[in-house]
């Protein structure tokens, strides 16, 4: 097993001191909820600026809540009359943390790359908004995008994206896709999904920026009363995979959910389902967040924008395969 980078180790430390939550009551989660990350030139610099060549925008949209914001991120270079495709991200932060602005790097440079319109939603979160706020969030602004296409200067194919808690989403969102009649998606980017709510983690799996016990809390303050079980929360317990758009799944070596991922993987290509799984060797949880600390970092990006383009910019002809990828 190669060892997690110091950088990263180092980092890990800090952001558990300053925001874990396990133990936390629910006062003490809405509390950190309130604290906003700064903007300068280390934060930066650790979780990635924008992509030149990207217009970015903010709006609101109805949701079943409410209100709902998204940022929209889209090429400011022709489209060479080719129709862009149209891609939704779904943050991560375990149902109970993240922004918008956590995802500025990853979908600006997604919208340059790949030539897409991407829009970023900020789904209400837990424990204020438990199960299924986010799900139902998360399929509004799918339902609107895709509806919306034209008008946000996109008008090829769908897909969805998400990290962590975002993965979980991406993946029930296509289910909902699927069962729900629309809107039509042509592939999944799921990196380092939660895909499994009954799982156990062990008190003693203590891995970098996501321990067993932080899992646990993530998962009590946003199941709390509801099914764990529920394919909308644990999409790897549905009883059907078939009929569900391609997907690339990333995990990551030292992850308690490396295995959510894998056996979700295993899941769809046991249902007919083409699937990229690629291991990123040595690196913990949430490695595309900090692209100026993690040098691999942008070989994912890289690898989420190829299968993009294949997927959704052009005819996909490759076939499935699993991949290790070194530190």
């Amino acid at each position: 097993m190669a060892r997690v980078d110091r950088r990263l180790r180092a980092w890990a430390w800090l952001v558990r001191r300053q925001a874990s939550i396990a133990g936390k009551s629910e006062a003490q989660v809405l509390a950190l909820q309130s604290r906003r990350a700064p903007s300068n030139a280390v934060t930066n610099f650790i979780f990635g600026a924008a992509a030149s060549g990207t217009e970015v925008a903010g709006r609101v949209i109805p949701g079943p809540g409410g209100d709902l914001p998204v940022r929209t991120y889209r090429p400011v270079a022709p489209a060479g009359g080719r129709p862009r495709p149209l891609v939704l991200n779904i943050h991560g932060g375990g149902f109970v943390f993240g922004d918008l602005e956590l995802c500025d790097w990853l979908c600006s440079h997604v919208a340059v790359t790949v030539g897409a319109v991407v829009v970023s939603v900020d789904y209400r979160l837990a424990p204020r908004h438990r199960f299924p706020a986010a799900v139902e969030d998360s399929y509004a602004a799918l339902v609107w995008a895709a509806g919306h296409a034209a008008e946000l200067g996109a008008g090829g194919p769908v897909g969805v994206m998400g990290e962590s808690a975002g993965g979980n989403l991406s993946a029930v969102l296509c289910l909902l896709a699927r069962d729900r009649g629309g809107p039509a998606l042509s592939h999944q980017v799921l990196l380092y999904p939660a895909t499994d709510m009954t799982a156990e983690h062990p008190a003693t799996a203590r891995t970098p920026f996501l321990s067993g016990p932080e899992m646990e809390a993530y998962r009590r303050h946003y199941l709390e009363g509801a099914d764990p079980a529920d394919p909308r929360a644990s999409p790897l317990l549905a009883s059907d995979h078939s009929r569900l758009p391609p997907a690339l799944i990333q995990v990551a070596e030292h992850d308690p959910l490396r295995d959510d991922g894998i056996r979700y993987a295993a899941a769809l290509r046991a249902a007919g389902v083409p699937v990229r799984l690629t291991e990123y060797v040595g690196m913990p949880h949430g490695y595309l967040n900090f692209p100026g600390l993690c040098r691999i970092a942008p070989k994912a990006l890289a690898e989420i924008c190829a299968e993009q383009t294949a997927a959704l910019a052009q005819p996909s002809t490759g076939m499935p395969s699993t991949e290790l990828a070194g530190s």
